[in-house]
């Protein structure tokens, strides 16, 4: 009986102890990476015309390599994207030309998404 329960505490503080480890050093190379290498680009979106649309621009650009997210802001005649990146990895044309690439819910095969620059 004695031995179970010592059993069983050193397993529990084994796995406590790993578990703050993993998580320390996850954040830690997280917030290495933000400071370093991100920057946030607003970008302003004419044609958008329901959040479906939103959603499906936001995620079209979230597929590019080296674009960690892309949120809406402002939603209106003109939609208002930020969008954070890695200049490193992808230029502010290749995220427009995402972003124009992009079909509308409606018909897919048309473009009507417009950067204003």
């Amino acid at each position: 009986m004695k031995f179970s329960k010592i059993f069983v505490l050193a397993i529990t503080i084994m796995v406590a102890s790993t578990t703050v480890t993993f998580s320390q050093t996850t954040n830690s190379t997280k917030s290495i990476q933000k400071a370093d290498s991100t920057k946030t680009v607003a970008v302003k979106v004419k044609g958008v015309t329901c959040s479906m649309d939103t959603k499906m621009i936001s995620a079209n650009v979230e597929k590019l390599k080296g674009v960690s997210a892309c949120k809406t802001e402002k939603q209106g005649p003109t939609t208002t994207f930020d969008v954070l990146y890695n200049p490193t990895m992808v230029t502010e044309k290749e995220i427009y030309a995402a972003i124009e690439n992009t079909g509308s819910c409606e018909t897919p095969n048309e473009r009507p998404y417009k950067v204003k620059q």
